[in-house]
């Protein structure tokens, strides 16, 4: 399995190309010369130079006490988590699927050498203990494309030691200011490497050498990535700025759900609801014969992202009941049960999982999100004036979730009325994502229906939740029952999540009521 590694780092240059004294910088009890490591190593990205765009680097380095293979993902400013496989001839198929969503079907190719002496200090503190890493690299770097250009130059680097306290990056920091250090200009030395050798070879814009990948077979292409407007004029514009950001924020969360990492895979399939949401709410914005194909899709996916959501949001409710009943309530190997019904699907569910983020399915739909940016299909409202054009999209999305939360009221209890329910929490999340679209056109009142939208869609999702919950317990009385298990805890359950949708149902008339006397219809 990869290692990953949090570095913390900060770039600099001086025209000195040396190292101030750092022996007076607070905290630091010494400075230890750890010598000069020879760094050799080959960054690879596709021939349009795609994981460049999203500031993230794939290289394979010798030399150094970390040699092997690197994948550098942005997390913040001077943050990124390196991921890192042992050296091989080619590129490891972890990462590789780390960046498929950036790179699709095109070919990582080597791109650029960079060769380094890196003279190394260690600051460390009066126990001895390590507080940062400090390097004077002399790099020399080499295209190994369009031409081949070449550069080099010397820079400072400044990495935090694990676990250490990041302010005390501003107190070197200091220090190195005072000596006439300043911070690097580019972000990276591959950025620096890429900019300095495409312009010394001559060959102006790297990204049009194409996309070949030596194998004879016909590679799809990926539109190119827009620019995105200085400042959002139009309806159309402010639309775009919102779609933009959760086509981004799908491709930034890949990595994370590969991993398996905390929420990720529910974050990716709330970015896909928004998105999908977007298309809908403002259809006479965005053609909707060229986006509803889209939205299908997005519906698709965000189905497959929600396979283990259900689930995992049952088993946590009961749960957490369990632990609050008293013992003289639990009757039969109920946790027993809940525990082999949670576990039952997870393995080969995140197999899947792991299966639609590489298929051709997720990937044309990745290519389409692109090309419906760069090319997007407006409509003549797109030109209008973004308060008229977009307060109309969300004052007529209000109108039918107020519709709908009026006709669960009047429902009578029972299955009717949970419907209904049901579809206006689906319809207020839905006016939530058009509001928070609307917000920077339209301000407060936008951003006030956002955050009454939310809280009914919470109110709402309780009740829903119970009706989910209450239909999964009567699945596992009946097992029990079956097997000759009482059931009897299983009834007590299955009454306290009726008393909890029943006051859910009784506090929704009042919630409604604030919700439209606090003004949020005023957009």
């Amino acid at each position: 399995m990869a290692d990953t590694k949090r570095e913390i780092e900060r770039k600099y240059e001086s025209d000195e190309s040396g190292l101030p004294d750092l022996t007076g910088v607070a905290g630091v009890q010494a400075v230890i010369d750890k010598g000069v490591a020879h760094l050799d190593a080959v960054y690879y990205d596709t021939a349009d130079e795609r994981l460049a765009a999203a500031a993230l680097t794939l290289r394979r380095r010798t030399g150094g006490s970390d040699a092997g293979w690197h994948l550098k993902v942005p997390v913040a400013p001077g943050v990124r988590d390196e991921i890192r496989e042992p050296l091989s001839d080619t590129v490891p198929d972890s990462l590789a699927a780390l960046v498929r969503s950036r790179v699709r079907e095109a070919e990582l190719r080597p791109l650029v050498r960079l060769r380094s002496d890196r003279d190394v200090r260690h600051l460390v503190d009066a126990d001895g203990a390590l507080l940062a890493e400090v390097s004077v690299d002399a790099v020399r770097a080499e295209r190994l494309t369009d031409g081949g250009g070449t550069a080099q130059w010397t820079e400072i680097e400044v990495e935090l030691a694990d676990d250490g306290d990041p302010d005390f990056l501003d107190t070197v920091e200091k220090r190195l200011r005072k000596a006439g250090v300043r911070p690097s200009s580019s972000a990276s030395k591959l950025a620096r490497a890429l900019a300095e050798t495409s312009r010394r070879s001559g060959s102006g814009n790297p990204s049009g050498s194409g996309n070949s990948s030596g194998s004879g077979k016909k590679k799809r292409k990926a539109p190119p990535v827009p620019e995105e407007p200085a400042a959002p004029v139009t309806a159309g514009d402010h639309v775009l700025v919102y779609v933009r950001a959760q086509r981004d924020a799908i491709l930034e969360l890949d990595p994370a759900v590969r991993q398996d990492a905390y929420d990720s895979v529910h974050r990716m399939r709330v970015a896909t609801r928004r998105l999908r949401s977007a298309f809908r709410s403002y259809g006479k914005v965005l053609d909707r014969t060229v986006t509803d194909p889209i939205g299908d899709e997005l519906k698709w996916l965000a189905g497959e992202l929600g396979v283990d959501r259900d689930r995992e949001v049952v088993t946590e409710r009961l749960t957490t009941v369990l632990g609050e009943l008293p013992d003289t309530l639990i009757s039969g190997p109920i946790r027993t049960r809940l525990d082999t019904w949670a576990n039952a699907r997870r393995g080969g569910s995140r197999g899947r999982l792991i299966g639609v983020l590489d298929s051709p399915r997720y990937l044309a739909l990745l290519d389409t999100l692109d090309a419906v940016i760069a090319d997007p299909p407006l409509l003549e409202a797109a030109a209008g004036d973004p308060s008229k054009v977009i307060g109309k999209a969300v004052r007529k999305d209000f109108g039918k979730v107020s519709a709908l939360v009026e006709e669960a009221i009047e429902a009578p209890p029972g299955p009717d009325r949970d419907f209904a329910l049901h579809e206006a929490r689906k319809k207020a999340k839905r006016t939530r994502y058009a509001a928070e679209a609307a917000t920077p056109p339209l301000g407060t009142p936008a951003r006030t229906l956002a955050k009454s939208m939310k809280s009914l869609t919470s109110l709402l999702g309780e009740h829903q939740d119970s009706v989910m919950v209450r239909e999964i317990l009567r699945e596992l009385s009946a097992v029990a029952h079956a097997v000759g298990e009482s059931s009897f805890t299983y009834g007590v359950l299955y009454g306290r999540e009726e008393q909890r949708a029943a006051g859910v149902e009784a506090a929704l008339p009042g919630a409604w009521e604030e919700i439209v006397a606090e003004g949020s219809v005023q957009v």
